[in-house]
């Protein structure tokens, strides 16, 4: 598709701008490149747009969709196309349509994941007691305010990225969004991350998980998975990086035979992480529920054969087999059999690791920002259609 030339373009994301973070390192990545290729691009973050943060958190989304919304209007001209990351475009979204498309520059969303996915996993674990904050009533309040946050962005938004096929299919079937105004662009990885790796035989094999401590990412999975595998292998070690909760919050889940052998590291530095995926054998990612998680992706890079799940944006990259392990969910015994497996062989890990650093090829920011550059121009060509 050729381009509409330089545009001016504005994202809107609710959460803080910090780097370290996926959803801001998302957006940080679409801007800079975005910016190499000639566009304009101003970010407005949590910290952005003060009304937001004024009041009861319960509703902070809200205040920041509204406030998201009155600052477009308010710099009339200033931007042709709005990029707004759900669930935070419904309100620009339902006043563009009541006012008229010509009124405001185009609304295009960004979506990461599939809210159904979420909702129908958490609910399977609140009934295994493993969903701390998805009991009856929270289900209730994300329905009648989470939910239709999502819905409302969904609905009103002139086109669409979104970052799993998943999701993307889920908004033209559920919301009967016509073919061709949501478009699947993936998350990618920054070239850095793409760095030598050896492959050597050894018993003492380090795993990594990296991301945020919740249940939604598989934690108990994982924990029991460990548990298993160091039965097995009296050397194996696992780090649980980047989880944004003390070690001993961590650590609470495992057998207490095995904890000493759980390294944790509560935060990492963004300049520091990629010399983390390098330093260890293998990477597990357990996660129930994801868009397309960008840890992922980075271990890829970097040569680390993955184990993960097969659900989600985990399996529109890792094909099973070629470049990484996929396991069914919820499903401690498959991941402990995928762990050993990539344990006991130096040429498995070799395979899979060189095979998925080479499959991340594709998923460069630089080739994520072409495809969201697409989308871009075909709302700016048809704005007020």
């Amino acid at each position: 598709m050729e381009g509409a030339g330089p545009l001016r373009i504005l994202i809107a994301i609710g959460v803080s701008r910090q780097k370290e973070a996926g959803a801001a390192g998302v957006v940080l990545n679409h801007a800079a490149e975005l910016v190499k290729r000639g566009h304009t691009v101003d970010c407005w973050f949590l910290e952005d747009v003060p009304e937001s943060s004024a009041g009861w958190k319960r509703f902070e989304a809200l205040r920041f969709a509204r406030g998201v919304s009155k600052r477009i209007r308010q710099e009339t001209g200033k931007y042709e196309v709005a990029n707004i990351h759900a669930p935070w475009g419904g309100e620009y979204g339902s006043w563009r349509r009541g006012a008229g498309a010509r009124s405001g520059p185009p609304y295009v969303l960004t979506m990461q994941g599939s809210e159904e996915r979420y909702v129908e996993a958490m609910r399977v674990e609140d009934r295994k007691g493993r969903a701390t904050n998805f009991g009856w009533k929270n289900r209730l309040w994300h329905r009648v305010y989470h939910q239709r946050m999502y819905d409302l962005s969904i609905e009103t938004a002139d086109y669409g990225a979104v970052a799993n096929r998943e999701a993307w299919i889920c908004c033209e079937l559920n919301y009967k969004r016509e073919s061709g105004r949501f478009w699947y662009v993936p998350n990618g990885v920054e070239e850095r991350f793409f760095i030598p790796r050896e492959f050597t035989e050894k018993r003492a094999i380090e795993l990594l998980f990296v991301g945020t401590w919740l249940d939604r990412k598989g934690v108990y999975y994982l924990a029991e998975a460990f548990a298993m595998v160091a039965k097995k292998n009296a050397d194996v070690r696992l780090t649980v990086a980047g989880s944004s909760v003390p070690a001993e919050e961590v650590k609470r889940i495992f057998p207490v035979e095995v904890r000493e052998r759980v390294n944790v590291m509560p935060f990492v530095k963004r300049e520091e992480i990629a010399g983390v995926y390098a330093r260890h054998d293998i990477f597990v990612f357990p996660s129930l529920v994801e868009g397309m998680p960008l840890t992922l992706l980075e271990a890829m890079a970097t040569g680390l054969p993955v184990v993960t799940t097969n659900t989600s944006g985990m399996a529109d990259v890792v094909e099973d087999e070629r470049n990484g392990l996929l396991v069914p969910a919820a499903d401690a015994e498959k991941l402990a059999r995928g762990i050993e497996r990539l344990c006991e062989s130096v040429e498995l890990r070799k395979r899979l690791g060189l095979a998925g650093q080479e499959t991340m090829r594709r998923y460069t920011w630089g080739v994520v920002a072409q495809k969201m550059e697409a989308v871009f121009t075909l709302a700016v060509r048809n704005a007020g259609h």
